[in-house]
């Protein structure tokens, strides 16, 4: 993926920025710096910059639990952060960057003014090569080279330049950014599926209206009620909710082959934990194996089979099959950090 030219500037500079890129930061910096020109703000706090760079990496890190890599700094802050402020894992990013700039708590303002020390100036290395913090501070000041922004103590001052580049192209670049982070952070977690949904966070979910209404109706409608595989309750049309098996969290799809009906009080407790499959996986396997046959019969040309047929290839699915599908995904997503829910409180052994 290519940057705009601009005759004006050296785009390939701005490229070269995420040369041998060992951390998330710099994807971040230039997001939070693309907000801010896209507003027409040229004279930017840095903290407010630092505080949107926590936000924008808010829901990969603690909703979806993607892994920035060990000794990723920003992953570090959030995670302080999150207890610190008792921020929602899934809070928008206007709400995180909100708390964090209005925070009084000194260890909160030493969080994000710990990414000073690197951040800001090195950035700029392409125009200015990998002097001191002192020097690149001096020669961005200067306006040699042309880099995007002058360096201050508690501010950066965006090239009027730069500021309608960033302006006019902002929707690329910020394409461009997230492309790059999505490679990065593939890298990182190469067994986690779907990266580029879990970089931002969807302003609503997808309705599961359609999952109901023109499947699970269908068969609980059909089999007279079916029971909750977690709560036992017996479940009927219009009586249940319609969750995912192994988290959307993780998955970041609705597709039906990890989509059951349940308990609605317990779907909503459950969230994102994951389910064990020595106790789960039977009788979620016999809910679905049944589903599908009610499906085939009466609907042959049902949409919803196609998500089996994705994963299975046929709709003539089998324990076997599915069980090697579930056991690494759930492997993996306990391995970045999702845990394990407990069962029911009348159902514990």
């Amino acid at each position: 993926m290519q940057l705009p030219e601009d005759f004006s500037l050296d785009s390939a500079l701005l490229a070269g920025c995420f040369n041998n890129t060992s951390a998330t930061y710099k994807f971040y910096w230039l997001l939070a710096i693309l907000k801010e020109a896209e507003q027409g703000h040229d004279r930017i706090d840095k903290m407010s910059l630092f505080a949107q760079m926590i936000a924008n990496a808010w829901y990969t890190v603690n909703y979806s639990k993607v892994s920035f890599g060990a000794s990723d700094n920003l992953q570090e802050a959030i995670e302080v952060l999150r207890e610190l402020e008792n921020i929602p894992v899934d809070a928008k990013p206007e709400h995180v960057h909100k708390v964090l700039t209005t925070s009084k708590n000194p260890v909160t303002q030493r969080e994000l003014r710990h990414f000073d020390r690197n951040v800001p100036h090195k950035f700029l290395s392409p125009w200015l090569g990998s002097g001191s913090k002192s020097n690149v501070y001096a020669l961005s000041q200067h306006g040699s080279e042309d880099p995007p922004y002058a360096l201050y103590d508690d501010f950066i001052l965006l090239q009027p330049s730069w500021v309608e580049y960033f302006k006019r192209y902002a929707g690329l670049l910020r394409g461009f950014c997230y492309w790059h982070l999505t490679l990065f952070l593939q890298a990182r977690n190469p067994n986690v599926p779907d990266i580029p949904h879990k970089l931002i966070r969807p302003e609503k979910r997808g309705s599961l209206s359609d999952h109901k209404r023109k499947f699970w109706d269908i068969v609980i409608g059909e089999m007279g009620g079916v029971e909750c595989i977690y709560t036992g309750k017996r479940l009927h049309v219009g009586d249940y909710a319609v969750e995912h098996f192994v988290p959307h969290a993780f998955v970041a799809h609705d597709q039906m082959w990890n989509l059951i009906p349940a308990d609605p009080s317990f779907n909503s407790s459950k969230s994102d934990k994951l389910p064990p499959l020595d106790r789960y996986f039977d009788p979620f396997f016999g809910l679905q194996h049944t589903a599908v046959e009610i499906i085939r019969a009466a609907q042959p040309k049902n949409k919803f089979l196609e998500d089996y047929v994705q994963v299975f290839k046929s709709t003539s699915i089998e324990k076997d099959a599915f069980r090697d599908t579930l056991v690494p995904l759930i492997t993996i997503a306990a391995n970045n950090g999702f845990q394990y829910m407990r069962p029911p409180e009348n159902l514990r052994a």
